[in-house]
């Protein structure tokens, strides 16, 4: 769609500055959902997500680690991504350690399927939207992780040739 001229000045500027400012402010809101997220993991019960990733964890360790020691370990992943996002230092470490929780995170849809879904695969319960839209997290750490050498956000196409 093309933008009315006496609106492209206006146009420009705006796409500009989201072009500038998209990725670090996707980064920082990110560092700081992973940071607050894995903070409430730290505290018994102040976790929504606190029952459903326990039993999570017990059930992809076979039972081998305690659902405290798992826990604990949980929110100090979620705060390490929090902090590297945060402060944009190892990000590629960050990024690793991001889509593995996002893993991790994805696979109550499989293994909790009733708990998840009302009808399968259609129609998700809250906990299923809630692991869901955890697809746009990943789609926001690619498009991050493609910065790590350099890469960019262009408001302009490149010129015609």
């Amino acid at each position: 769609m093309t933008v009315p001229r006496p609106f492209e000045p206006l146009d420009i500027r705006v796409t500009s500055w989201m072009a500038r400012h998209g990725i670090n402010i996707t980064r920082l809101a990110l560092g700081l959902i992973f940071t607050w997220f894995g903070v409430l993991k730290l505290f018994p019960r102040a976790s929504p997500a606190e029952d459903l990733a326990t039993r999570t964890l017990e059930r992809l360790s076979f039972g081998q680690v305690p659902p405290s020691t798992a826990l604990l370990v949980l929110a100090i992943w979620e705060v390490l991504i929090g902090l590297g996002l945060l402060t944009g230092r190892l990000l590629r470490v960050t990024l690793l350690l991001l889509m593995v929780q996002m893993a991790g995170t994805l696979t109550p849809l499989a293994l909790f399927p009733s708990e998840t879904f009302r009808v399968f695969p259609f129609a998700p319960t809250l906990e299923g939207q809630y692991i869901i839209k955890n697809l746009v997290i990943i789609g926001a750490a690619l498009v991050i992780g493609a910065t790590v050498r350099g890469g960019y956000v262009r408001a302009h196409p490149p010129s015609a040739r």
